[in-house]
């Protein structure tokens, strides 16, 4: 991996609402300490590729409410290395802000674009996959993403179907993106070997992705064309906002990922978690014997099993004779729900929303 041309963009601008309460407007789910490490989802992923990446070609989107919290969490980013978004747009317009700035400065420039709260467990096997994938997306003109080797069927990631004969080396030419499936669709998916977790974790040359972006979403390439003909300065914020101004709100994997005919994979394990809810935090967490999950202090549980308790407060917590719960105090809200409806908190954060506005949200 030639490291001149090698760049991060880790994209931070989202609000992670299936970990209300915890997770708010004000504090999303990347700037929190989950694991009680001490550091944030944010951090682990600055630090983790800061080990294999020149820190100076490490670059962060994020929406410019969370800008602050970007800097506080990463005191190492360079103003020149934070690209802030007006509004949020979803997907495709982060990555495109991204990509056609870092060309502007290097045109031979091949990026990692990696989600900032995701988990990763073993730390060696990801740093051998994404050179692995960064060499190989140097050298191609292709788009490359993370495939996670399923470990069981689970509802609540996106499938990707590959042929599983190797194109080239130990990647695959993608056949198509699903959502997240039912759970019956799931054990087919992960039965018939076909399929792999969708990680969010892309590798690609920049001039790639910016001919895709012209291929398929050739209203969002034309806004963002000026930044790569602009040169090496870093964008305007006026510029910036005129140009979300003017752009659509689209995810990168609907707008060209499923439309490309040029997608390969390169199916890996190496303890990924997308830490997208609750049950996703239980799964992962220390448990006791009972298969109780206790993050903070001052919680107490008897003849309870299958749990997860996150105490935020130095409330006393005690659970006596329940099982599969979620409970989550943070001193403002205490919330109780079953540990597999995470379904259904959506709909719980709207209403909250709708009787106190921002008060708890």
């Amino acid at each position: 991996m030639d490291k001149r041309n090698a760049y991060v963009v880790i994209m931070a601008g989202g609000i992670g609402s299936r970990f209300w309460p915890l997770s708010k407007r004000a504090l999303p789910k990347q700037f929190i300490d989950f694991l009680g490490t001490g550091k944030s989802l944010i951090r682990h992923t600055y630090e983790r590729f800061a080990k294999q990446f020149d820190p100076s070609h490490i670059y962060v989107v994020t929406n410019q409410d969370y800008a602050s919290l970007v800097q506080d969490h990463l005191p190492e980013i360079g103003n020149e290395q934070l690209l802030i978004e007006p509004s949020a747009k979803n997907t495709a317009p982060c990555v495109a802000l991204a990509s056609y700035h870092i060309a502007s400065l290097n045109p031979d420039a091949v990026l990692v674009v990696a989600p900032s709260d995701h988990l990763i467990l073993d730390e060696a096997a990801f740093q051998e996959r994404i050179e692995e994938a960064v060499t190989f997306a140097s050298g191609n003109q292709i788009l490359c993403t993370m495939g996670i080797e399923p470990t069981r069927p689970d509802t609540g990631y996106g499938y990707i179907q590959y042929n599983t004969i190797p194109a080239e080396g130990n990647f695959h030419e993608v056949r198509l993106f699903t959502e997240k499936p039912t759970l019956e669709i799931a054990k087919t998916f992960v039965e018939s070997g076909e399929f792999l977790w969708n990680s969010g974790i892309f590798i690609w040359r920049a001039d790639s992705i910016i001919r895709e972006f012209a291929e398929h979403l050739p209203d969002i390439a034309e806004h963002f064309d000026p930044l790569r003909e602009a040169g090496s300065g870093f964008p305007e914020p006026a510029t910036v906002e005129a140009i979300y101004g003017l752009t659509r709100s689209i995810s990168i994997d609907y707008g060209i990922l499923e439309k490309s005919a040029n997608v390969y994979v390169l199916p890996a394990s190496f303890g990924w978690s997308d830490l997208g809810t609750w049950k996703s935090l239980h799964e992962i967490s220390e448990k006791n014997e009972h298969q109780t999950a206790v993050i903070g202090k001052r919680v107490m549980t008897y003849d309870s099993s299958g749990s997860l308790v996150f105490n935020h407060t130095n409330r006393l917590v005690v659970m006596r004779g329940v099982s599969n719960l979620v409970v989550v105090d943070t001193g403002d809200v205490l919330l109780i729900m079953e540990r597999d409806s995470e379904q259904e908190l959506r709909q719980v954060v709207t209403d909250v929303q709708g009787l106190y506005k921002d008060r708890y949200s």
